[in-house]
């Protein structure tokens, strides 16, 4: 019964943690990456279809993501959903090739993407203390169904603090990485 919570903390704080993981990916940087445009999908007759199923993306440079899509025909689908995407990014195409620059950020515009970033940490370590309250409270249940004794439970709930720390030094790595990231460019 214990294994159970205990596994289940673990499981939803890493998924927390991944979660935090992947909306620091989609952050502009003001460098050019190809996990930038992981959430822009194109309208592939009638799929939404994600943009590396219909091209190669790479980076040739620090400023720019290249498209080369198999099918030339939907060339101007891929542009039309990089311009729809809130990236804020404008392709431009060649009729083979759509290249989309990164335009350089700012001090002021950096200062703003570190807050950003700080606030999807802090409801990522949110996220995880309230996992963790959650599983505790379980504990406590269990316990007054009188099927585990009170020092099982208040070694579980040490283990599941050992968790919450673990996961929200994950969560203060990744934004920590980001943020130097974000100010060194």
């Amino acid at each position: 019964m214990i294994k159970d919570i205990l596994k289940e903390a673990q499981d939803r704080m890493a998924k927390a943690v991944e979660h935090v993981r992947l909306e620091l990916i989609k952050i502009r940087t003001g460098k050019a990456t190809t996990n930038l445009l992981d959430g822009v999908k194109v309208d592939y007759y009638g799929t939404p279809t994600p943009l590396n199923q219909v091209g190669n993306i790479s980076t040739p440079d620090y400023h720019t993501i290249t498209i080369q899509p198999w099918d030339k025909s939907i060339i101007g689908l891929i542009e039309k959903a990089i311009l729809m995407s809130d990236l804020g990014l404008n392709p431009s195409n060649d009729g083979n090739i759509i290249r989309v620059p990164i335009p350089a950020l700012n001090e002021e515009r950096r200062k703003e993407i570190v807050k950003l970033c700080k606030k999807f940490a802090e409801e990522g370590k949110i996220s995880i203390r309230n996992i963790r309250r959650d599983e505790n409270e379980k504990l406590k249940k269990t316990e007054k169904e009188d099927h585990i004794s009170e020092d099982e439970r208040k070694t579980a709930e040490t283990e599941i603090q050992k968790l919450t720390d673990r996961y929200i030094k994950d969560v203060d790595e990744l934004f920590v990485v980001k943020e130097k990231e974000i100010l060194e460019v």
